[in-house]
């Protein structure tokens, strides 16, 4: 199956402004190179080299920056959009470049998970469409009490740690998608996704342990950077 993987990148950034002012959020660094890089790597290790990059506000710096993709080992074609359209209206952008079924992400995530085992499972499962998740863990910061019906207190959970499977953003999915999206409107992925299952049609989860660096604000930002930073200093070391 040849796969072909579409990546969201026209977002405004503006919780990371000021420092999507005069740069797109995928093309701020992490380490030497920019979040889109990062991902394109990523990407091409799991065995897809066909990429969409779904371009608005300041595209001209992204497609300066990586042109065809022939130096980063990959094709890229770009699908423009003139203003901002949310997850599935950018998606909706890319559909003439879309035969098969095809990988979709976030352009603001770094991911750290098998790619390609992520397609094979889809292909598999002959799903629709598969959801990459995460498995989060946290503890809330208060006591947690129970009680019965009568207001009785019969438990006390000190700060107990919860468990949630959170999207993303990486998805496989089948092009019949693209008819569930409407054309030239914002539009939410989390709708797209509540038709297909309105439909009755398959989706599928593949579920990974930190399996992703998200890089929505500034805090999380800093946090991507000092992680990889981390990391390479322990290569270095090792």
């Amino acid at each position: 199956m040849f796969v072909k993987a579409v990546i969201l990148a026209g977002g405004l950034g503006t919780r990371l402004r000021p420092l999507t002012i005069n740069k797109p959020k995928p093309m701020l660094p992490v380490g030497e190179k920019p979040i889109l890089e990062h991902l394109i790597d990523w990407t091409k290790k799991g065995g897809v080299k066909s990429i969409v990059l779904c371009v608005s506000y300041l595209r001209k710096s992204i497609q300066d920056y990586f042109e065809d993709g022939n130096k980063f080992g990959v094709k890229i074609e770009y699908a423009i959009s003139k203003k901002p359209l949310a997850t599935a209206g950018q998606l909706k952008t890319a559909e003439e470049f879309i035969e098969d079924d095809f990988v979709c992400m976030y352009g603001d995530s770094i991911f750290n998970f098998s790619l390609r085992n992520m397609i094979k499972e889809h292909s598999t499962k002959k799903a629709f469409v598969t959801m990459g998740l995460n498995e989060y863990k946290t503890n809330l910061p208060y006591g947690v009490i129970e009680t019965s019906k009568n207001g009785r207190v019969i438990n006390w959970n000190e700060k107990p740690e919860i468990k949630a499977n959170v999207n993303m953003g990486c998805y496989v999915m089948n092009p019949k998608v693209f008819n569930l999206i409407p054309k030239n409107k914002p539009y939410g992925m989390d709708d797209v996704i509540k038709k297909v299952m309105k439909k009755k049609e398959t989706v599928n989860s593949f579920i990974t342990k930190n399996g992703f660096t998200d890089i929505g604000n500034k805090e999380s930002y800093k946090q991507a950077c000092e992680e990889y930073k981390k990391k390479q200093g322990g290569f270095r070391n090792g």
